[in-house]
């Protein structure tokens, strides 16, 4: 019978033993399953925090000055690459970081172009899902150019009925989760990574998500943190009503940076989370970590613990009759809080494009970006219109092989499209160009075939 103060603790414990977790892995787990059941929501009230200020951060684009110091601090520097998402969003079992992308590259081979061309030193963070997919990927690179590998923890989700133990006989697999990419601090505590980067004298770390190419470790950045000293700066960019609902950054009443999650504000205080006025800007998810700091911190704190997010899923994500469970999870960016000193920096949306949807990635395979001189994907100088909105039907092009099966001899030029919507069953033949706010919209019950060397503008409808 579970105590009413610890739960099924001790199952969960001797579940994570068995699975050869380490003892720091299961304490931290411990420490965010006694804060579910304490009842504790980890939401912050607007009446806590102010809102930041666009004047109390460096402005990235007038940093060129910093770019020397930079340089010098290369050899100092690894880019670390987080690299557990499976892309079930479009509907991959294997890596996202394997779709290819560009000119018949994978969102992997750029990334090691990326830290090639940069003559900077990589890491990637997998997960216990994508770890064989990306070893099988990297098995033709010489061995001097393979990057570090470390492994994202597992934890056991949690039955929401009786907050005991998930089971799953069947796929066994399935009774753990990835307990999210604020995960990584322990990830490379625990992997021996952290403790080898500073043996290798390297003391800066850059962080980003593999599926994010405009995120590249920049000179004028690395300057900037490393004359500064800082031990934690977050890229943050300015948000959108298309970002209204994702977390920002604010502030507590005692000064100190924090990130404020979607899950972390009461629901009276929802206009004020979705004012983008007032609460400006948003995590990129791009981070800078001074590891000497973040080792101090380790040995100070014996662990590293961050904000819940308590994910309500099925057992099963593909079958919806399966348990309901919790699954734990933190965010990387909301370590902002435990550094004292830490900092932020606006940048250009130009860095943040991530791809999560097969809409996206239209975009990104499209004329409107193009490879600059880092081998940073950026917006093509060519294109004089803002970030282009795009929306493919879901029931159509959710999937990345019925995707790729409507472009069989590339994705149309959207250098001139401000706006694309796609509804039905539509195939496009090469050289097609869109131009404008751009409409297509197939209401037959037979696919219909945009051909080759078409120009549209405005709306088409086939009925």
């Amino acid at each position: 019978m579970a105590h009413p103060e610890t739960g099924h603790l001790p199952l969960f414990v001797e579940k994570m033993k068995s699975a050869g977790l380490q003892p720091i892995v299961i304490e931290t787990f411990s420490h965010y399953y006694q804060t579910l059941l304490s009842g504790e929501d980890g939401l912050i009230a607007e009446n806590k925090i102010v809102a930041a200020q666009a004047d109390e951060f460096a402005n990235a684009e007038h940093l060129t000055g910093f770019e020397a110091a930079g340089r010098r601090a290369l050899g100092k520097a690894v880019m670390i690459v987080l690299n557990g998402g499976l892309g079930t969003s479009m509907g991959l079992t294997k890596a996202k970081s394997l779709i290819h992308v560009r000119e018949g590259k994978t969102f992997l081979d750029i990334i090691l172009k990326q830290a090639a061309d940069n003559g900077v030193r990589l890491a990637l963070m997998n997960s216990f899902n994508t770890h064989d997919d990306t070893v099988s990927a990297l098995s033709t690179i010489k061995p001097e150019l393979c990057p570090w590998l470390f492994l994202q923890h597992q934890f056991p989700k949690i039955l929401q009925q009786t907050l005991g133990p998930a089971s799953w006989p069947q796929n066994p697999g399935l009774e753990w989760n990835p307990p999210g990419h604020g995960d990584v601090y322990m990830a490379l505590i625990t992997s021996g990574i952290l403790d080898k980067l500073l043996a290798s004298g390297i003391s800066y770390a850059f962080i980003c998500n593999s599926d994010n190419l405009g995120a590249s470790l920049d000179p004028g950045l690395l300057g900037y943190f490393s004359e500064k000293d800082f031990p934690f700066m977050m890229e943050v960019t300015r948000r959108t009503a298309s970002d209204k609902k994702g977390g920002h950054l604010a502030r507590m009443k005692s000064g100190r940076l924090i990130l404020r999650e979607a899950a972390q504000c009461p629901q009276e205080d929802r206009r004020f989370f979705e004012d983008i006025d007032t609460h400006c800007f948003f995590n990129t998810n791009n981070l800078w970590i001074h590891l000497g700091y973040l080792k101090d911190l380790v040995t100070h704190r014996q662990s590293i613990h961050l904000p819940i997010i308590v994910n309500p899923k099925n057992l099963d994500p593909r079958d919806e009759t399966s348990p309901k469970v919790y699954q734990i999870e933190t965010a990387m960016g909301s370590a902002i809080s435990l550094f004292e000193g830490a900092a932020a920096v606006r940048v250009p949306r130009s860095r943040f494009f991530p791809v999560k949807t097969c809409s996206e990635l239209l975009a990104v395979q499209s004329d409107c970006f193009e490879f600059c001189g880092n081998g940073r994907l950026t917006i093509s100088p060519r294109r004089t219109l803002d970030m282009i909105t795009i929306h493919l039907d879901p029931g159509v092009y959710r999937k990345i092989d019925e995707y790729e099966k409507r472009f069989p001899n590339g994705v149309p030029s959207l250098i001139d499209c401000r706006r694309l919507t796609v509804e039905g069953d539509v195939a496009f033949e090469k050289d097609v160009i869109l131009k404008g706010e751009v409409a297509i919209r197939n209401r037959t019950k037979s696919q219909v075939v945009i051909s080759s060397g078409s120009i549209i503008e405005g709306e088409r409808v086939f009925a």
